[in-house]
């Protein structure tokens, strides 16, 4: 639970599971559903949720429901605390196993070559436990990090956010368009981002929220990238990827480097209350085996166009913890 001023002002942890509820789905009555409870206590629920903050959480209509910008704060905190809650269940239940191990996350298909080479380093470390490693869809192995239900991660920026986690970068790469391999575009040396999104007949995709939901837009909703791969292979879109992906494209692909996307950064990131012994050592074997490049991809020797060099590799220094 939560805990305010005085003894009145605790929150509890099923209230706030019954707000997000109710803030994500926008709708008393999916909620309900989703809690596999009767609306008319989960309407009372919120209702003391809001005398006892004192503000106002949803604006309610006939038609609809919507979040004020106290609601869209308290959805914030409200997911970041219940992750938390998770993760300390979680996290206590795995430290009192008869075998200790890890469970690393990372994105399936992603990094491949690396987690291969981080296995078997550490694994000839004294003292190596045994490491599970978790596949993710896009995006989820941020989340089995926050949540508990993996030890460590890796990530890749701008596409995961590190916020409130410790990290170390481990290395960085340029962008690729992936285009049928029939398109104009697809012999040339190199395009823009401009030219990518004027490709109306190749939308790019769009891939779900955190939510489940997905952005509107053109370009057909993917899951995977298997699924994207085959339909960039059918004429239906394209995408711009990290270039380590172009080890799964296939003849029907054609890949082009984009001059002005943005560089893609793998890390490995571990919660900033860690006290693992294992998770520190798994950290340090990741910085040896990619000891960060201070010229940044490509060598340019400035690689966030400030001017200055940046060979601080991450954030966070990888320790051993007692």
């Amino acid at each position: 639970m939560l805990v305010g001023a005085g003894y009145d002002d605790v929150v509890e942890t099923r209230e706030l599971r019954y707000f997000v509820a109710v803030a994500e789905e926008l709708h008393f009555g999916r909620a309900a559903q989703r809690l596999a409870m009767a609306q008319p206590p989960l309407s009372r629920a919120i209702q003391q949720l809001e005398r006892r903050l004192g503000v106002e959480l949803l604006h309610r209509s006939a038609r609809r429901v919507a979040l004020t910008e106290a609601g869209s704060v308290l959805l914030r905190e409200a997911r970041a605390a219940l992750d938390a809650v998770e993760a300390a269940e979680r996290r206590t239940r795995r430290a009192a196993a008869e075998r200790p191990g890890v469970v690393l996350a990372t994105k399936a298909g992603a990094s491949t070559a690396l987690v291969s080479k981080l296995l078997d380093a550490y694994a000839a470390e004294p003292g190596a436990v045994a490491v599970e490693v978790m596949l993710c869809g896009p995006g989820e192995q941020e989340r089995m990090l926050r949540d508990g239900r993996a030890d460590v991660a890796l990530l890749q920026r701008p596409f995961d956010t590190t916020a409130g986690l410790d990290s170390e970068d481990l290395h960085s790469e340029r962008q690729v368009v992936v285009l049928p391999a029939g398109h104009p575009l697809a012999g040339r040396p190199r395009l823009s981002m401009a030219e990518v999104t004027a490709l109306t007949d190749l939308p790019l995709p769009r891939w779900p929220r955190r939510d489940g939901s997905c952005p509107d837009g053109p370009g057909p909703q993917v899951r995977d990238h298997t699924q994207l791969f085959q339909l960039i292979a059918l004429g239906r879109a394209c995408a711009v990827v990290p270039e380590s992906l172009r080890t799964h494209l296939r003849d029907e692909h054609a890949a082009v480097p984009v001059a002005d996307a943005p560089a893609v950064t793998t890390v490995i990131a571990w919660p900033p209350h860690s006290r693992s012994l294992a998770v520190a050592d798994l950290v340090r074997t990741a910085a040896r085996l990619c000891p960060t490049d201070p010229r940044g991809p490509g060598g340019t020797g400035d690689p966030d166009g400030s001017g200055e060099p940046d060979g601080s590799g991450g954030r966070g220094e990888p320790r051993s913890r007692h």
